[in-house]
């Protein structure tokens, strides 16, 4: 018998469906819950394809290191890492079948990671057939091309690939247990609130932080622009603008503008005309694929998530590459033909009227992997939104890569307005070029008159502004994909994983990505008393020992040696300095639970919870004062940096993992908001003593509402628990047969 291992199911199948000579047979395993995919390949009696589901074992510490309050953190550093099955079911499956293998055939994803989950089932088989013979099939696409030709020029396991992947799996365990136990523990915040602390998280995280004090310590500087509206004597009008552009010089900007309002014609003094040229775009790789992406409105976690089911669809190329050049073995005048008579049909046929197809190339290479591009024809009606939007994304970008340079005209006119000079300058798109193909975020034309040297314009109206400098930016998803990559922080597959943790220990939230007070307690701690933590260098010198690991250069153990030595560093600065540590993680999480001043007798407000285990904002002045405001009993309170211009508290957003967060606002504004919708303020408790949910909350806050729930009730327009009140429990549970006892429970529970 001959075993295929693949990463998914997904992958299994399809890759079953191009190698059967006749009908694949779908076998399944009902006590196992898995299937497999046999059918007849050359000489071999029976092939089996099996998809695993990504890492079927993983590594942990062994139990007695379980409890964190018994456990140093320090006696992680050298303990044993033992290997544990996270998939029983899969595990006894491939034993099973592969005890009776002849041959075995990885055929995984060509990367670190899966090449360490082919090797990790390659060596549960071996321990039921240790003679197996195996072999490995690399491809970079699900496509008949791809596969056929992998499995036709079949290669050895790269153990060194796999080496660095299992490396990287040791590091991130220890220092992310070692650095988060500690730091968790000195805070106090134990259970589903631990404070997690990573070898690249953290300073990714820092790199949000530091952007955020940036904009924090801005001072404006005020400045003004004066702008004339002019007119040609055929009645068209443009806009001209001071020479400086901004004049930060208050009474310089009062002369000109007094200046400026009381003439009523201006002079051209000049015209400069000249062409532009705008190269074609490179090849996507993973980094400025997740660019692009969000630049349209996907986050990087969408993306990545929606092209890898395109890519296990057999419709795009393997998701995860540096290559920005296209390889000479790939035939692209092929993938440009595949296109004639799709709806893409006029870009091809254009694009194929090229005398030679000369695409544009990066300067980055990979040798497991060419850049993104499409490997087969997808319709739009066969496909969902999303996965729509970024097939098309890769394939006008693929086109771009071959088109000629975007040509644009561009006009510069100087004027003179009572001896003070304005300028005015235009562009127009002439030719499209590459653009014509990838039309994503280009330029409006500015269109100026038709206008000639001496010409005299009529000056309508003139525009005083005074404005102020503004802080920079915050980071946008893609671009700190794109500033991860040239820090050398993470790997092309593991940076959008990164962020999307970040998110989900509600360090940071929104996009652009803002960081939380918790954000800022914990980075200035460890800045403060163990800056390596949040610095790129070390990072940095680990992720290239493990690149020397995959190309043989180095072993694992010295990597690992060289890495606990450097956490072992690391964690002797903290522990010298506990207290200290301590004290500061403790007073910046308070600021995370101070919502504002209290309005009777001007104490912080800070989130609390009762004896009982709800949460509510409760003044500091108590037991003087027992002002206080009601929480919603789900979800992690985000206290946001916008303050109510009424009441002056800090705005909040209810994050829950997997959901939209809920902007629930001040939550003084809340609370009157909800005391207007109850018909009698007694009824904030149910006859069992419960308090009720908020007509306004999301359904998911109510007590018994779980995810599938949910979604249930969202897929017919159910939304907000008033809603659900609103509608009948027995309409209800016909559109969605969700029992209408339980319906009516919930709706007992809405205030």
């Amino acid at each position: 018998m001959y075993l295929i291992i693949t990463e998914k199911e997904t992958a299994a199948k399809r890759i079953a469906a191009i190698l059967a000579e006749d009908k694949v047979k779908r076998v399944r395993y009902p006590n196992l819950g898995i299937e497999t995919y046999e059918f007849k390949y050359k000489d071999y009696e029976k092939t089996v394809v099996m998809g695993l589901s990504g890492h079927i074992v993983g590594i942990d510490f062994p139990k007695e290191y379980n409890n964190w309050q018994k456990t140093s953190p320090k006696e992680l550093i050298d303990a044993d890492i033992r290997r544990i099955i996270t998939n029983r079911k899969i595990v006894n499956a491939i034993k099973l079948i592969g005890k009776n293998a002849k041959k075995v055939t990885i055929a995984t994803d060509y990367d670190r990671e899966g090449e360490l989950i082919g090797v990790e089932a390659l060596e549960l088989i071996q321990e039921v057939n240790p003679d197996v013979e195996y072999d490995r099939a690399l491809y970079s696409a699900l496509t008949p091309k791809d596969i056929k030709h992998a499995f036709e020029n079949l290669t050895e396991v790269n153990f060194a690939l796999a080496s660095a992947g299992h490396s990287r799996e040791v590091i991130d365990l220890v220092w992310g247990a070692v650095l988060t136990r500690y730091i968790s523990l000195s805070a106090g915040r134990l259970g589903k609130l631990f404070l997690s602390v990573g070898r690249v998280q953290s300073p990714t995280l820092a790199l949000i932080v530091e952007r955020e004090k940036e904009r924090d310590a801005f001072v404006p500087v005020p400045y003004s622009e004066i702008e004339a509206n002019l007119e040609t004597s055929g009645k068209e009008t443009f806009i001209a603008g001071y020479k400086s552009g901004r004049i930060y010089d208050k009474e310089e900007a009062k002369k000109v503008f007094a200046k400026v309002e009381k003439s009523k014609t201006a002079k051209v003094i000049s015209i400069e005309e000249k062409e532009r040229s705008e190269k074609p775009p490179i090849p996507f790789n993973t980094t400025e694929f997740y660019v692009a992406a969000n630049s349209i409105g996907i986050t990087v976690n969408s993306a990545k998530r929606t092209y890898q089911t395109l890519y296990e669809s057999g419709y795009l190329s393997y998701p995860r590459t540096d290559s920005t050049i296209y390889p000479e073995t790939l035939d692209l005048k092929a993938l440009i033909e595949m296109f004639l008579g799709t709806e893409f049909d006029a870009y091809a046929k254009e694009l194929l009227k090229l005398p030679k197809l000369e695409p544009t190339a990066g300067k980055k290479t990979d040798p497991a992997h060419p850049p993104i591009h499409p490997v087969s024809v997808a319709s739009k009606k066969d496909l969902k939104e999303e996965e729509w939007k970024i097939y098309e994304l890769v394939v006008r970008r693929f086109f771009a890569t071959f088109a000629k340079e975007a040509q644009w005209k561009t006009v510069r006119v100087q004027i003179d307005i009572e001896d003070e000079l304005f300028r005015s300058n235009g562009s127009t798109l002439v030719d499209e070029g590459w653009r014509k193909y990838y039309p994503y975020n280009k330029p409006d034309d500015r269109i100026l008159p038709n206008l000639s040297e001496n010409e005299i314009l009529k000056v309508k109206s003139a525009n005083h502004y005074e404005k102020e400098t503004q802080p920079p930016g915050r980071y946008g998803q893609g671009r700190l994909i794109r500033i991860m990559d040239e820090l050398g922080l993470g790997t092309k597959a593991t940076r959008a994983d990164i962020i999307n943790k970040l998110v989900s220990r509600y360090y940071i939230h929104g996009n652009p990505l803002q960081p939380t007070k918790t954000a800022y307690a914990v980075i200035d701690t460890l800045e403060k008393y163990s800056p390596e933590i949040v610095r790129t260098t070390m990072t940095k010198l680990l992720e290239k020992d493990m690149d020397k690991i995959s190309e043989g250069e180095i072993d694992e153990e010295t990597v690992l040696n060289e890495s606990r030595r450097l956490l072992l560093e690391i964690y002797e600065e903290l522990e010298k300095n506990s207290e200290d540590v301590e004290e500061s993680l403790r007073l910046g999480l308070i600021e995370d639970k101070t919502v504002g001043q209290c309005s009777i007798c001007e104490s912080d407000l800070i989130i609390r919870r009762s004896k009982k285990g709800g949460r509510f904002i409760g003044c500091n002045g108590y037991p003087d004062c027992n002002f206080a405001l009601p929480l919603p009993p789900k979800g992690q309170i985000i206290v946001t940096d916008k303050a109510c211009e009424e009441h002056g508290l800090f705005k909040i957003k209810i994050m829950n993992a997997g959901k939209r967060p809920w902007d629930l606002g001040c939550p003084q504004c809340n609370f009157e908001e909800w005391e207007k919708t109850r018909d009698d303020k007694e009824d904030e408790k149910n006859e069992e003593g419960e308090i009720l949910i908020r007509e306004n909350e999301p359904v998911g806050f109510i007590p018994g509402i779980g995810k599938v729930y949910e979604k249930k009730l969202n897929d017919i327009g159910i939304k907000t628990a008033g809603e659900l009140k609103k509608e009948s429990a027995s309409e209800i549970a016909n559109k969605t047969e969700i029992p209408k006892k339980r319906i009516q429970n919930w709706q007992k529970k809405i205030a």
